[in-house]
């Protein structure tokens, strides 16, 4: 019986698009975390882990590894956007992920300035959301 240290492992180095759909089904979230780091995790894996919640820190970064992955496609994106607009709004700080959202071009820039205007955005996230989104304008 495959042990979560396995799972982790398989998560950092697989390649294979199945195994790697079936390793986002886990309850862990360093496995969720290493399948956001691997460059090959598929799309609709990548969605799945969008909606995946355990503690404050483990989702900010979770959600800051899929908003900088390089297979995040548009609607991986805009689920980041919402989870992240949604922590935003509840209070929570995911502002790496914001920020990360910021350099993605297959997001609107008005979409994720937004972000800046909910209840947990700070005048600092604000300013480097600004400065982020202008320098891609």
């Amino acid at each position: 019986m495959p042990t979560p240290a396995d799972h982790l492992a398989q998560a950092r180095d697989e390649s294979d698009g199945p195994t790697l759909r079936r390793l986002a089904t886990s309850p862990y979230p360093f496995v969720w975390q290493a399948l956001a780091a691997n460059p090959h995790t598929p799309p609709e894996a990548l969605q799945q882990l969008s909606a995946a919640r355990d503690s404050v820190w483990n989702d900010n970064r979770l959600l800051r590894l899929l908003a900088d992955h390089p297979r995040a496609d548009q609607a991986v994106l805009r689920a980041v956007l919402e989870a992240v607009a949604a922590k935003l709004d509840a209070g929570e700080r995911p502002y790496a992920a914001a920020l990360a959202l910021a350099d993605r071009p297959e997001l609107d820039a008005d979409e994720v300035r937004r972000l800046g205007s909910l209840r947990g955005a700070s005048a600092r996230l604000r300013h480097r959301l600004g400065l982020r989104l202008d320098d891609h304008a």
